[in-house]
């Protein structure tokens, strides 16, 4: 029997859906843990569960597809690592479906604890209240930081992690990092969260944030899911803020870290090339 051989392209976009279906549906289900089923975590906990998640996404799908796993990921790889630029929209799309599938078979599976709190709290969808619950699927700024600080705060966190993963990715770098490199990304994303989650969610990913978004505005929470609860719409932030960081991560690295690392590696001359260009001249 002949073996179908099935495009290149479409087996790294199916990975794209599962890697990205994988960890928002752990990540979100740690948060719908936290909120609705009583489970009691810190900070911590939080930012450790989803960069575990980010590091399974990666040990599945990577050997396909690099598991980006993030639009601002594939974009900042577009424009300074080589990667096909015709495939950036496929990957985009991919992941924004595995990010509502994750995140809708969260929605799906909590559903029943979610409506028991929303009951319970006298919460009704679509008010600032509910906040509480849309906040199990999307992020949002906190109540003290406009939402172009907002902004300012995801630029900077998805600075450092392009960065950080561009250097565990790279062997001139310390040697290579193998199989370990997906765990140190994790942790990358753990410790981003553990320190500056608190402001803006850590989103760093524009499918992780906006596709969500989307999705429960359309199961009931309506404008606010877009708002944040205030009088401007605060979806850009999150999107805007983690495709500039990316680029800027990407950028700094590739422009001055990566360089100087093929700089020192370079074999220093023998004293008798050193001398060649000298008595090939007399």
């Amino acid at each position: 029997m002949k073996q179908t051989v099935y495009p290149r392209l479409f087996n790294e976009c199916v990975a794209e859906v599962i890697g990205t279906a994988l960890f928002m549906f752990i990540g979100t289900g740690c948060v719908a843990a936290l909120v609705v089923a009583g489970a009691h975590f810190g900070q911590w906990e939080i930012s450790i569960i989803w960069g575990l998640a980010v590091a399974l996404a990666i040990y599945a799908v990577g050997g396909v597809s690099g598991a980006h796993i993030n639009p601002a990921v594939t974009l900042a790889l577009a424009s300074f690592m080589g990667f096909e630029w015709r495939k950036v929209p496929f990957y985009i799309i991919a992941q924004f479906i595995g990010s509502a599938l994750g995140a809708g078979l969260t929605y799906l599976l909590y559903q029943p604890l979610i409506q028991d709190f929303e009951s319970t709290h006298h919460i009704i969808r679509g008010t600032v209240a509910s906040l509480q619950t849309a906040g199990i699927f999307t992020t949002f700024a906190n109540a003290h930081i406009s939402y172009f600080h907002a902004m300012g705060v995801e630029l900077a966190i998805t600075a450092i992690l392009m960065f950080g993963i561009l250097a565990l990715g790279d062997d001139n770098n310390i040697g290579s990092k193998g199989i370990l490199s997906g765990l140190f990304i994790g942790l990358l994303v753990a410790i981003i969260g553990a320190s500056l989650g608190p402001l803006t969610g850590f989103a760093m990913n524009p499918a992780r944030d906006l596709a969500p978004r989307i999705m429960i505005d359309l199961l009931g929470w309506g404008n606010v899911a877009m708002t944040g609860g205030r009088h401007m719409l605060y979806a850009w932030a999150p999107v805007v803020g983690s495709i500039l960081g990316a680029q800027l991560g990407a950028g700094l690295y590739i422009k001055l870290i990566s360089p100087a690392l093929l700089a020192n590696k370079a074999p220093t001359p023998s004293p008798e090339e050193q001398l060649a260009p000298t008595a090939q001249n007399n």
